[in-house]
């Protein structure tokens, strides 16, 4: 006798989840090339790896897991977030003697979570965030650049900051360069911010160099002036610290190597096209200013170690905090700043548009 047999199946877990995953996780249109996206994206000799302008925002925070000419610049700020991070942790609660410091007289801790702070938004917050996000719009793109900017000239005064209380000792305190450091630190960090600010829109993508070299003026005088106090110490003490003199010249070096990156676009001037995703003068500047912070944190722990048990008792608690609130100064400055460029820049893209 004929028997009809008739199967019930639950249906693959693939076909019922691939239209959820496919709202939530949106397939991301390929990288073009540099005739495919506005002069204010490209690069100078990186022909290919750029995404196209105009994508989502999902779509955007998602090309952290695509290849393109941002992906290594990207996940080389990130991590170096994390490793700050994580460094800070095992520094404040993984060692019972600095935790009971960290716990105790609070007041003289505050520089150093300034600083912490000030290097997280550059490195994740702002820096980050621009080479994910500035492929949003032209106008966006203008602004990640100038939170960026904002974000450098509050890294240059987290760090001056920290580096006038940890690693001088009380007389260059009290001295008129002492009095006038943190002043002129501020100035110069806001000039820095206004002058980035400023050629990146007036200066388009055909001046790139030149861009670059009138932002490294001011980025340059205000490193100098941060390493002031350090070289002070270093030069009271006859460089008889080690550590913190291997850590200084670490600190110099990589500067240095930085700064010739960001200048000059080597190795992609010799081979156009052959760097776009890995490799470039722009890749090796961001993972160097990268290691740089994370060496500059490291001598600034040492520092704290060997100057926070006097620091309240000589400065007083008051002056302590008055001196802190002043990391605020800079960042509202350089924030206004910002956003009048920011005003400028959308008039700007207006009036090209009509």
């Amino acid at each position: 006798p004929f028997t009809l047999g008739l199967t019930f199946a639950l249906p693959s877990l693939s076909y019922v989840c691939r239209p959820l995953l496919d709202s939530v996780l949106p397939s991301l249109p390929p990288t073009v090339s540099d005739l495919d996206v506005p002069p204010l994206l490209r690069e100078h000799f990186i022909l290919s790896g750029y995404r196209p302008l105009g994508l989502p925002w999902r779509c955007c925070v998602l090309s952290l897991l695509q290849i393109h000419n941002q992906t290594l610049t990207t996940w080389s700020l990130l991590l170096a977030a994390l490793a700050l991070l994580l460094r800070f942790t095992g520094f404040a609660f993984l060692r019972g003697g600095v935790r009971h410091r960290l716990c105790s007289k609070w007041h003289s801790n505050v520089p150093l979570i300034l600083s912490l702070t000030s290097k997280l938004s550059f490195l994740a917050s702002c820096s980050a965030a621009a080479n994910v996000l500035h492929c949003r719009s032209e106008e966006m793109h203008y602004f990640l650049f100038f939170l960026h900017s904002v974000s450098a000239a509050v890294y240059q005064y987290g760090c001056a900051l920290a580096l006038s209380l940890y690693s001088v000792d009380a007389i260059w305190t009290q001295s008129m360069l002492g009095q006038v450091y943190l002043p002129l630190t501020a100035i110069l960090s806001w000039l820095s911010c206004a002058l980035c600010c400023y050629t990146k829109l007036t200066l388009r993508s055909k001046f790139a160099i030149h861009r670059r070299i009138c932002r490294l003026f001011p980025m340059g005088v205000a490193f100098l002036v941060i390493m002031g106090p350090f070289v002070r110490r270093l030069t009271i003490y006859r460089w008889s610290n080690g550590p913190a003199l291997m850590l200084f010249l670490h600190q110099v070096v990589l500067f240095l190597l930085s700064t010739f990156f960001f200048c000059f676009p080597v190795p992609e001037c010799f081979a156009p096209g052959h760097y776009d995703l890995a490799g470039n003068s722009h890749h090796v500047y961001h993972a160097l200013r990268s290691l740089c912070t994370l060496v500059q944190q490291e001598a600034l722990f040492h520092d704290f170690l060997w100057r926070r048990p006097a620091l309240v008792r000589q400065m007083g608690e008051q002056h302590l905090l008055l001196t802190c609130i002043s990391f605020f100064c800079p960042m509202v400055c350089c924030s206004m700043t910002a956003l009048a460029m920011r005003s400028r820049a959308r008039a700007e893209l207006e009036k090209e548009q009509r």
